[in-house]
């Protein structure tokens, strides 16, 4: 198996400790930081979309699908 689809693989398989992929697991450390440095207030889904695609590569549809499934209301 080549390094490419090792990553691929492991982006798609939820981690047994709370079912959460990498990839929402960067979603929610992103939005928890960015509503921290904004003292609480709700975060614009284009500032976080600009924060998570600095560690994800992932379209903006992709990233209100995943707001969804968290249940991430906006």
């Amino acid at each position: 198996m080549r390094p490419q689809e090792l990553d691929t693989l492991l982006e798609t398989i939820p981690d047994v400790r709370d079912g959460l992929t990498r990839t929402e697991r960067i979603i929610l450390y992103v939005l928890y930081e960015t509503q921290r440095e904004l003292n609480g207030r709700n975060v614009p889904t284009v500032m976080l979309y600009g924060r998570v695609v600095e560690h994800v590569n992932i379209s903006e549809a992709e990233l209100h699908v995943y707001l969804d499934r968290l249940g991430v209301q906006g």
